[in-house]
């Protein structure tokens, strides 16, 4: 709207000569000298940003230019202020100082550095400078050792990211640590919270209590934590909560309470953990869920037929739980599923055709499922599976031929079943197939060895 008026004001004065020109307001000089001096700090690596499309913005970074016009620079209109700095994978490399000229920037509001290399250095105590901050994002950045207590001093913040700080082919290596003394303090001090990622920081403690008085909370992520003890039941009826990620703590117990229909969750991460008890039939009552992750915990009891309410379900993973019952065809109304994976429960299912309706699945696991029957031709559907497991299903009957259509297969487990007849060389045919189970049938015929290759 500013840039509109400006424009309008401008034009005005061309024709009427009645009003006076409007100057646009240019960056600050010690400012556009702070942030060249921060630019020679860095050398730009393309390996620093490998994660996702990545470019050198601090190459427009050029002296006696405007900086508000640099790329990942916002400045205020008003002002000429620096406000915002993104330089979120920039292929930046090098260490961040305490004493970084980052620091003299004491308008800066919104900072990110995300998936960058700053070579294992510890997150300035510094930090702390910035007090108007309120979006923090430092997630992949190779930050390393403990997360500096003063980072509780940012009071405003409404967004903090600190994940994912590990070494790529070690993500079970945490480089960042937080204190637990220092969880809580930042947790009593941050109280308007919105987003906190800790995900991969090597906490170690139990989650506090003082999570499920943040109210403004939206998104929580603690995965890989090793956090421990009681899950707060508190935190689950956060107002506003969307976003709850835990998984990957297998110290972490808890179970899960009854859902309002007002409630706001959409993703549900507990993989691997400790968290034990019955699904509340509740859960159906969330309209707007999406993503249902609780692989390898401890519950038990049946699959609620109340799941079929939650038609923008795009991921129920409830695989190596001990369920129990009838895998119950009314879960055919969730057509949004990429993922659906019940394998490793005890689960009966006499009729799986209804799975051929989901034809947005992409990964398919019903292993340990006693099926008892041959893989239905309504699975000729499913072809845009990447992943297709029925190890130890019962299966009779033969592996059907259109099996040759779902040509993004990657991983098929067909093994343990009592499935015969020849072996069809169209599996042969799928270029991107990678994993191949079919041991321990009763499969016959010949193939050479370069069928594979």
């Amino acid at each position: 709207m500013l840039y509109h008026l400006l424009f309008y004001t401008v034009f005005t004065f061309k024709v009427t000569n009645s009003f006076p020109s409007v100057q646009p307001v240019l960056c600050h000089d010690d400012e556009s000298s702070a942030l060249l001096q921060f630019k020679q700090n860095f050398a730009i690596k393309k390996f620093a940003s490998d994660y996702f499309p990545s470019h050198p913005k601090t190459v427009s970074w050029i002296p006696k230019t405007d900086c508000c016009s640099w790329d990942g620079v916002e400045c205020d209109d008003q002002t000429g202020h620096v406000i915002g700095l993104d330089l979120s994978s920039s292929q930046l490399y090098g260490s961040i100082g305490s004493n970084s000229s980052l620091f003299h920037l004491s308008q800066l509001q919104r900072l990110n550095l995300s998936h960058n290399h700053f070579n294992y250095s510890p997150i300035p105590s510094t930090l702390a400078h910035l007090s108007r901050l309120t979006h923090l994002d430092l997630s992949y950045s190779m930050f390393s050792g403990e997360i500096p207590k003063e980072i509780s001093q940012l009071s405003k913040l409404l967004i903090l990211d600190l994940c994912c700080n590990y070494v790529s082919s070690f993500p079970e290596t945490n480089l960042l640590q937080l204190k637990q003394q220092n969880l809580r303090s930042m947790i009593q001090n941050i109280t308007n919270l919105q987003v906190l990622y800790l995900c991969f920081v090597n906490i170690s403690s139990p989650v506090p209590n003082t999570l499920s008085n943040v109210s403004s909370l939206h998104v929580l992520c603690l995965r890989s934590s090793g956090m421990y003890g009681d899950f707060p039941i508190g935190i689950f009826h956060l107002p506003n909560l969307r976003y709850l990620e835990v998984g990957d703590n297998k110290g972490l117990t808890g179970y899960l309470p009854e859902f309002h229909s007002s409630g706001a969750l959409y993703y549900l991460g507990l993989q691997s953990t400790s968290f034990q008890g019955k699904l509340p039939a509740s859960l159906g009552n969330l309209n707007a869920f999406k993503v249902l992750a609780i692989r390898q915990c401890q519950f038990s009891g049946s699959i609620p037929s109340s799941l079929s309410n939650l038609t923008q379900l795009m991921v129920l993973d409830l695989a190596y739980n001990h369920f129990k019952g009838n895998l119950t065809s009314s879960l055919s109304n969730l057509t949004q599923l990429g993922v659906l994976s019940v394998g490793r429960n005890d689960i009966t299912s006499k009729d799986i055709s209804w799975i051929g309706k989901l034809n947005r699945l992409y990964s398919l696991d019903l292993s340990n499922v006693n099926i008892g029957s041959e893989i239905p031709n309504s699975f000729v559907n499913l072809t845009q599976l990447t992943t297709f497991a029925i190890e130890y299903g019962n299966l009779v009957g033969q592996i059907p031929s259109w099996i040759m259509n779902f040509t993004h297969l990657r991983n098929l487990d067909l093994s343990n079943n009592k499935l015969h007849g020849k072996l069809p060389h169209s599996i042969f045919s799928l270029g991107n197939l990678s994993v191949l189970y079919l041991c321990s049938n009763f499969l016959v015929g010949q193939f050479e060895l370069n069928m594979i290759f």
